[in-house]
């Protein structure tokens, strides 16, 4: 596996768009959470959402080293 890729001659650190892509799913899951009504149970807001963004970017690295044969 690479560490990096290239966009357009720029060199980018794979770590980058895993962070970005953990992001966007933090996001959409951040909506889903406070439409259903379920931040209601939850004590203290900004940590639970670092939380749940440290778990998505664990699963998303997970995931993209599962598929770079």
């Amino acid at each position: 596996m690479n560490g990096q890729f290239d966009l357009y001659g720029v060199f980018v650190p794979s770590l980058m768009a895993w962070m970005l892509a953990a992001f966007l799913l933090s996001v959409l899951l951040r909506r889903v959470l406070n439409a259903v009504g379920l931040y209601r149970f939850v004590w203290h807001r900004p940590l639970f959402d670092l939380a749940l963004y440290v778990l998505l970017l664990g699963a998303v690295v997970a995931t993209a080293n599962g598929f770079s044969l």
